[in-house]
């Protein structure tokens, strides 16, 4: 499932291929209703955790999608495209109002017109976002404090943090050293505080490469003299997708579990109650 960063990328390519423009919309797949949208402008489009808003000019109403498991939303120079595959929701917009442009989304969980209040009662449920300016960290902290449950399953639970997905949750713990099973409530203010600014640091690279990298300068791949990763998950990471691997800190063999139906990795030597954050 595409993580918060690549909703907040998303959602600014499509505010500057899309806002201020005159649009034709269409569902080629007819399970959504895109005549609605025909021939409007559509403004800014705008990221909450892992849900888009896509806005439109004079109206009240937005477009929400969210990509879930399988779903991508593909920018594509030019407007006269063939329709490849089943494509949900085709925008397109043409050279009389600038370059050019055409969007498919395809496999989306939801994409669907929603009310002003139908947009707050999703964000309602959802945890701050590390991504947005407005996010306050103290609501993340104070559901972590009420909960026994483990927190790297908090870290995935969107309604405690939003945007953060099963490979930054993993890189965030394992470089504060940060045993995944420690419960919610056992979690200092300090220890969060400093989990929270990584994340924000990290994710906020992750829009600017639109991919996910982690390691420190020390640990890259020319620093260490070792070829880069190859996973179509993104760039260079500690523990995620590296289970039976050597850790690049101290050599112990990553390890992986299943936590709440998602798989967890996490290093047994660099993240156990006694080590110290690498």
């Amino acid at each position: 499932m595409p993580e918060g960063h690549t909703l907040h990328r998303l959602a600014a390519d499509l505010t500057e291929a899309f806002a201020g423009r005159r649009v034709r919309s269409s569902s080629p797949q007819g399970r959504f209703a895109a005549g609605r949208l025909d021939g409007r402008t559509l403004g800014p489009s705008e990221a909450w955790g892992k849900h888009l808003f896509v806005t439109v000019e004079d109206v009240p109403w937005q477009v929400h999608v969210h990509l879930g498991l399988y779903g991508s939303f593909r920018l594509t120079p030019g407007s006269r495209h063939a329709v490849v595959g089943q494509v949900r929701w085709r925008l397109t917009a043409s050279a009389r109002s600038g370059a050019p442009v055409t969007a498919d989304l395809r496999g989306p969980t939801v994409c669907e017109i929603v009310t002003p209040g139908e947009v707050d009662a999703v964000i309602a449920r959802l945890g701050p976002d590390p991504l947005r300016a407005d996010a306050d960290p103290g609501r993340a902290f104070a559901r972590l404090r009420r909960s026994t449950r483990p927190i790297a399953a908090l870290l995935l639970d969107q309604s405690v943090l939003a945007g953060v997905g099963n490979v930054y949750r993993a890189e965030a713990l394992f470089r504060h050293g940060v045993d995944p099973m420690l419960p919610g409530s056992a979690v200092d203010l300090a220890t969060w505080q400093a989990i929270w600014d990584d994340l924000v640091a990290l994710m906020r690279v992750g829009v600017e490469r639109n991919r996910i990298d982690t390691v420190r300068p020390e640990h890259e791949p020319e620093a260490m003299g070792r070829p880069p990763r190859e996973d179509d998950h993104g760039g260079e990471v500690y523990v995620y997708r590296r289970d039976g691997m050597p850790c690049w800190v101290c050599g112990t063999p990553v390890a992986t579990t299943d936590l709440d139906s998602r798989r967890l990795f996490w290093c047994p030597g660099c993240q156990c109650a006694d080590s110290v954050a690498p």
